[in-house]
């Protein structure tokens, strides 16, 4: 999808590139990082479209095709679009780290995006999980690379983790969000480009401020 692409030039180049660099810079010292603007959050999402974590679209195609896909089933839940957005920046920030990433990325935009979109970005692989241990034919539907990350990630819940996520009110929004994921790896689909998310982003942004 090259509408996408373009948008590292949009954002700025120069913030790409100190995007790139911070990624290093957390693979090397393993520390957690806090996105200080709607800026450079979205400069990171577009060094995107240079990480492939083995799928059949690159990080930045995934996200745009997830947001698009949340916006048309649940239309009137912004923060579950945003984070739909989002959910996979931790693998921007420190690529082939499945176990991690949602972790690291619900951290990553906690302060900036507000407590309920980090959440949903954190539990889209739990849901994954989730959906594997109540749903046996869910397994089917998955990507070779999400098959071999769930082991990673956990493998099927036991008993307590799925109650635990039972309770959770945010379980729903989450399941949506991870449907979206497994669907949002077609090559060639056009959907809005990353400049297109730029006054939700920047609304939700200010509502968590």
């Amino acid at each position: 999808m090259t509408a996408g692409r373009g948008d590292g030039e949009r954002f700025g180049i120069g913030l790409v590139r100190d995007a790139r660099r911070h990624r290093i810079g957390l693979v090397r010292t393993r520390v957690s990082v806090q996105f200080r603007d709607v800026d450079e959050l979205l400069a990171t999402l577009a060094a995107g479209a240079d990480v492939g974590d083995d799928e059949s679209v690159d990080v930045l195609t995934h996200s745009l095709q997830c947001c698009a896909l949340l916006a048309g089933v649940e239309p009137g839940d912004r923060e579950l679009q945003v984070a739909g957005l989002v959910h996979d920046v931790g693998t921007v920030l420190q690529p082939r780290h499945p176990r991690t990433h949602a972790r690291l990325g619900a951290a990553a935009v906690r302060d900036l995006l507000g407590a309920r979109v980090a959440r949903l970005v954190e539990l889209h692989d739990q849901a994954k999980r989730y959906l594997v241990t109540t749903d046996p034919a869910y397994r089917h539907q998955l990507s070779a690379r999400s098959v071999e990350t769930l082991r990673l990630q956990g493998g099927l819940l036991d008993p307590v983790e799925r109650a635990t996520l039972d309770a959770d009110p945010d379980l729903p929004a989450a399941l949506a969000l991870r449907r979206a994921d497994d669907a949002a790896k077609v090559p060639g689909v056009v959907v809005p480009p990353l400049s297109h998310w730029r006054g939700l982003v920047d609304r939700l942004a200010r509502s968590a401020a």
